[in-house]
C-alpha cells in the first residue's frame, strides 16, 4: 500500500488534491499534516475525515519534532509539500513568516524525508520564482529563478534546497511550478475568490493600478493531475511548469467574471499597485507534456463558471474572510 503525506492538505491545492487521490486509489494510506493556519481548514476535508485511510495530523513543518514524530509514525513513501504561507501581499507587510514556513520548514522536510528513506518527494512551487516576463516569451525550467516578493523568495529559497538535497544527498525529488491556480475552496484573499465574494455580496472589488498585469490561469484539477504526474513519472532532480496556457489580464479576468455573474463594472475600484507587482506570467509546459503526459483540461470559461457555482452554493465559506 502506498503511503502518502501531503503537507498542507487543508488548505487550497491540498484538499483537492487529498480527495482526488483517495477518490482513484483504493489501496492507498494518506496523511494529512498541516497546522491550520487561516488557509487551512478542516472543512475543506470534512467529507475525507470518516475514511479509514484517511489520517489528520496538526502540526507546523518548522517544528522538527513534530513533523519527526508525523514521519516515525506514518512512514510515508511519498511527501508532497504544499504548506506554504502564499499571499504577496502577507509577505510585504511581514516577511518572516514566510521565510520560516517556507524555506524553514521544507529543509525540516527534506532532513525527515532522507532519515526516513522517502522514496519521492515533491515540491510544490509556483511560477513567481522566475520573476517578471515582458510582453512576450515564456519561462521554461531553465528561466532564472529572479524573485520579486518576500513570498516568491521564499518559494525559490525552498526550491533551491530541493535541488540540493538531490545534488548532495541523492534525494529523489522532484520541483513543480504551477501557475496561478483558482477554483473552489480558494481562500478569498486572492484575486479570483475575492472578486467573486464581494460581486456576490454587492461589494467594492479592489483592482491594482491600471490592472493590465498578465497571468497565467490554471484550475486547481488540472494542478492536481499535474502534481501526481510528477509524483509517479517525473525524472528524480526536475522541474516541471505546469501552466494553464490562458493568459489574461486582471481588468480582463474582472471583465469575464462580472459579465458571467451579471453584475456591474461600477463595482471595481482600482487602488495603488503593490510594490515590486511582477507585469506578466507565462509558462513554457513542454516538458510537462513531453515527459508526464500532461497538459491543462479545463477552459478558463469554464472553470470561471465552476468556481462561481460553487462560492454561490456555499455562501458563507469561510466564515471570516476579507
Amino acid at each position: 500500500m502506498k503511503r502518502w503525506l501531503i503537507t498542507g492538505g487543508c488548505g487550497f491545492i491540498g484538499s483537492h488534491l487529498v480527495r482526488r487521490l483517495l477518490q482513484r486509489d483504493a489501496e492507498i494510506s494518506l496523511c494529512n499534516l498541516d497546522a491550520l493556519t487561516y488557509a487551512g481548514r478542516l472543512e475543506n476535508v470534512a467529507d475525507c475525515a470518516g475514511d479509514p485511510r484517511y489520517q489528520f495530523i496538526q502540526a507546523d513543518v518548522a517544528d522538527a519534532n513534530a513533523v519527526e514524530v508525523a514521519f516515525a509514525s506514518f512512514r510515508p513513501d511519498v511527501v508532497v509539500h504544499l504548506a506554504a504561507e502564499t499571499h504577496v501581499d502577507r509577505s510585504i507587510a511581514a516577511a518572516e513568516i514566510f521565510a520560516r514556513t517556507n524555506v524553514v520548514g521544507t529543509q525540516v522536510l527534506l532532513d525527515a524525508a532522507r532519515r526516513h528513506g522517502v522514496q519521492r518527494f515533491v515540491q510544490v512551487s509556483t511560477d513567481e520564482v522566475y520573476g517578471s516576463l515582458g510582453p512576450s516569451g515564456r519561462f521554461t525550467e531553465e528561466s532564472p529563478l529572479a524573485p520579486s516578493s518576500p513570498y516568491a523568495a521564499s518559494k525559490a529559497g525552498a526550491d533551491l534546497l530541493v535541488r540540493a538535497a538531490f545534488q548532495t544527498h541523492g534525494l529523489p525529488a522532484v520541483i513543480v511550478r504551477p501557475s496561478n491556480n483558482y477554483g473552489p475552496r480558494q481562500f478569498p484573499e486572492k484575486l479570483i475568490p475575492l472578486a467573486v465574494r464581494r460581486a456576490l455580496a454587492g461589494q467594492p472589488i479592489p483592482l491594482y493600478g491600471d490592472g493590465t498585469q498578465v497571468r497565467d490561469w490554471l484550475y486547481v484539477e488540472d494542478a492536481c493531475a499535474g502534481i501526481l504526474a510528477a509524483a509517479e513519472r517525473g525524472e528524480a532532480g526536475g522541474a516541471y511548469n505546469l501552466g494553464g496556457g490562458q493568459e489574461s489580464s486582471n481588468r480582463a479576468l474582472l471583465e469575464r467574471l462580472l459579465d458571467l455573474m451579471q453584475r456591474p463594472w461600477a463595482l471595481v475600484t482600482p487602488v495603488a499597485d503593490r510594490p515590486g507587482h511582477d507585469f506578466r506570467y507565462a509558462m513554457d509546459c513542454t516538458r510537462a507534456q513531453r515527459e508526464l503526459g500532461w497538459e491543462p483540461r479545463v477552459a478558463l470559461e469554464d472553470g470561471l463558471r465552476r468556481t462561481v457555482e460553487w462560492y454561490a452554493a456555499h455562501p458563507d465559506w469561510p466564515a471570516a474572510c476579507p
